[in-house]
């Protein structure tokens, strides 16, 4: 048996493993902790199909500055309270899994449609795709084909960790105003 497929079969259950335990955890930081074991068996098997630059990226950005993200923001919004496990809305549960179906039926319908489920890659693949190295392919498609989106993308993300530094600043302050007038209405008594 070649070895990438011992590595695929050693790390497969992990990388399934710790999505399943990511999506069942209450605790958000124990989640988040599985959700780098899942990164990081995503990167092994970048480097086992052969594209070193996407195992670097997948551990530097991924692993590394989007999960240190993840945590802040945890961390900024507070763990330590309890979440309420009844739905709010009702049939919300419903509609979800409606929808993930739905999704994903969708997807195959247009993977069968776009390309088939093909065993084999077209002529010449692999020269043309990776033509210059898989550093010099991705920089070529993501800055030539989508730079727009690569661009919109980064600046939603700025804007999305600006917006939740502010709501957790207001959350707090607002708690420490209340419990400023709660201690000034006891100091008057």
């Amino acid at each position: 048996m070649p070895l990438d497929q011992v590595v695929f079969w050693v790390f497969a259950p992990i990388s399934v493993g710790s999505a399943i335990a990511m999506l069942l955890q209450r605790n958000a930081v124990h989640a988040a902790l599985f959700l780098v074991v899942n990164f990081f068996t995503i990167a092994v098997f970048y480097l086992v199909l052969g594209a070193s630059f996407l195992f670097a990226v997948q551990i530097i950005v991924y692993a590394g500055a989007i999960m240190v993200l993840f945590l802040f923001v945890i961390m900024l919004l507070g763990v330590d309270r309890e979440e309420s496990l009844v739905e709010r809305l009702r049939g919300q549960r419903v509609i979800g899994i409606t929808l993930g179906v739905g999704i994903a039926l969708e997807l195959i319908v247009a993977i069968r449609a776009g390309i088939g489920f093909a065993t084999k890659a077209p002529a010449n693949f692999d020269q043309v795709a990776n033509e210059g190295g898989n550093a010099e392919a991705l920089s070529r498609v993501l800055f030539r084909d989508y730079f727009f989106p690569f661009e919109v993308t980064s600046i939603l993300l700025i804007v999305a960790a600006i917006a939740v530094v502010v709501l957790a600043s207001r959350q707090r302050r607002s708690v420490t105003k209340a419990q400023a007038a709660s201690e000034a209405d006891e100091a008057a008594v």
